[in-house]
């Protein structure tokens, strides 16, 4: 899952790049609400940006995870929502196996270890 991550990061890097790069014509956040398609769209990138810096200041918390949240804040709004949000999984994921093989390496002898975190299913 971590290389699936990075690689969406580099993804959603390289295309939202591709076109903040592009010359414009025009002021760059008036093209986001030129018309009711672009409206639309432009307020789902913005609520699904808050609801991501959300839940990663609240998953980091919850992790443990300092460093990663006040780095990809910024960056969330600076570069592309598209980069930030996959390389926050992938830092998650080898914290989650990073924490795991810690707990397995110093459960005490003789007692029944913890099973690594994995996929939830119902």
């Amino acid at each position: 899952m971590v290389v699936v991550y990075l690689v969406l990061a580099v993804l959603g890097a390289a295309g939202t790049w591709w076109f903040n790069l592009q010359p414009m014509d025009q002021p760059y956040l008036s093209g986001w609400f030129a018309n009711p398609a672009s409206s639309s769209a432009a307020v789902d990138v913005i609520v699904v940006a808050l609801v991501v810096c959300v839940f990663v200041v609240a998953e980091s918390r919850r992790l443990g995870m300092r460093r990663a949240t006040w780095v990809l804040l910024p960056l969330t709004f600076a570069i592309a929502v598209a980069f930030t949000f996959p390389l926050f999984l992938a830092l998650r994921e080898l914290h989650l196996r990073r924490s795991a093989a810690i707990a397995v390496a110093t459960a005490p002898a003789g007692r029944k270890r913890a099973a690594a975190p994995g996929p939830v299913t119902a």
